[in-house]
């Protein structure tokens, strides 16, 4: 099968980017240059090429370069499974985002049809030390990447969830109004933690399948309060009216995925990720996301892109030729930013390199040789 690839990516007033043209062979893409030139703006380009608000999670209006405010676009050709196809998403100054696949306009979760990517940035390094909902939105991502409609289900029972909390605080004591609400959540919850639970068995098994040169991550979801064992929509349905006269109290949800946590610890050391340095840290993450492309490269034949923003500088020299040589063996298309060439030099020839520069509050892509 042929290798997940984007083989020409144009941007049009993308944050920095007033225009930029790129063209690519398949091998890994360095972006190498200053702060501010504008690297990260180009993983975001490509991060929006899948379902959701990429990886920035920024509005559509917070991406458009200023001050012209024009609006963006991306273009992005993409080979694999022997097909080509273009991708085209923007928006207009003041309108929503748009997405046209092979001159179509579809909605973003057929992005998925074309595209698997997965992704880490600096913003994930506190992950296993700040809040519940950071790691929640780390492990939706994850499980979007195997189950796409997983997105579509987050958000309906978010949407429901929002009605139920107004009517809570309301004080809204009347069946009838929560009914069919919480017909409506407990079906997504259901879910949820489904498609939940099966992509933490792929991660686990991905990682013990694997001899790798990153730390093994045990990782596994902690449900809290007293949702702890629910997983039909029966039972949600049955604990959520139950529980109607506490949560009015509280004024809010107790009980659901929106409770979930995913807890890691280093298996080597039995040492919780919390309590484990910060490079243990970050090596954990490593290892979760590529243990992420192993398992969609063994479910669908190729490996997705892997974009890695700054990851390199976090690494000795070792653990970064033990991570270019993972991502060269699984043939993916990684993408990787740093602010020099030194932090590339264990990769040289196996990856194209170019040199992101900020001239003129405009930035400049050039292709060089390493």
């Amino acid at each position: 099968m042929t290798p997940l690839s984007i083989r020409a990516l144009t941007l049009s007033h993308f944050r920095s980017h007033k225009t930029v043209r790129m063209a690519f062979d398949g091998r890994p893409v360095v972006l190498q240059g200053p702060n501010g030139a504008g690297k990260t703006n180009i993983l975001e380009a490509v991060s929006l090429l899948s379902p959701g608000r990429g990886l920035r999670r920024a509005s559509a209006d917070e991406i458009t370069r200023r001050p012209e405010a024009l609006g963006w676009k991306i273009l992005a050709e993409v080979e694999g499974s022997g097909r080509i196809h273009e991708l085209e998403t923007g928006a207009e100054a003041g309108q929503p985002r748009t997405l046209r696949i092979d001159g179509k306009a579809c909605a973003q979760v057929a992005l998925a049809s074309v595209l698997r990517i997965v992704w880490l940035v600096p913003a994930q390094d506190r992950l296993w030390i700040e809040g519940a909902e950071g790691r929640r939105r780390f492990l939706d991502r994850m499980t979007m990447s195997f189950f796409p409609s997983h997105a579509e289900a987050t958000l309906a029972y978010e949407k429901a969830m929002r009605e139920r909390n107004r009517l809570l605080k309301d004080q809204i004591r009347d069946p009838m109004w929560y009914r069919a609400i919480e017909e409506q959540m407990a079906k997504q919850a259901a879910a949820i933690i489904a498609n939940r639970a099966a992509a933490v068995d792929r991660l686990r098994r991905s990682m013990e399948d694997t001899d790798t040169q990153f730390p093994i991550a045990e990782i596994k979801l902690q449900e809290v309060d007293e949702g702890v064992g629910i997983q039909s929509s029966e039972g949600f349905s049955a604990a959520f009216e139950t529980d109607r006269s506490r949560d009015m109290a509280a004024g809010r949800t107790l009980i659901g995925p929106h409770r979930t946590d995913l807890i890691a610890r280093y298996a080597a050391k039995d040492v919780e990720a919390r309590l484990c340095s910060t490079g243990e840290q970050k090596a954990l993450l490593i290892s979760l996301v590529l243990a992420n492309a192993r398992a969609l490269k063994a479910d669908l034949g190729t490996a997705p892109l892997v974009l890695l923003d700054e990851v390199a500088a976090h690494l000795d020299a070792d653990r970064r030729a033990a991570l270019f040589d993972e991502i060269c063996a699984l043939k993916a298309q990684a993408w990787l930013t740093g602010t020099g060439p030194e932090l590339f030099a264990e990769l040289g020839p196996r990856a194209q390199h170019f040199a992101v520069s900020d001239i003129n509050r405009s930035s400049a892509v050039t292709e060089i040789t390493p």
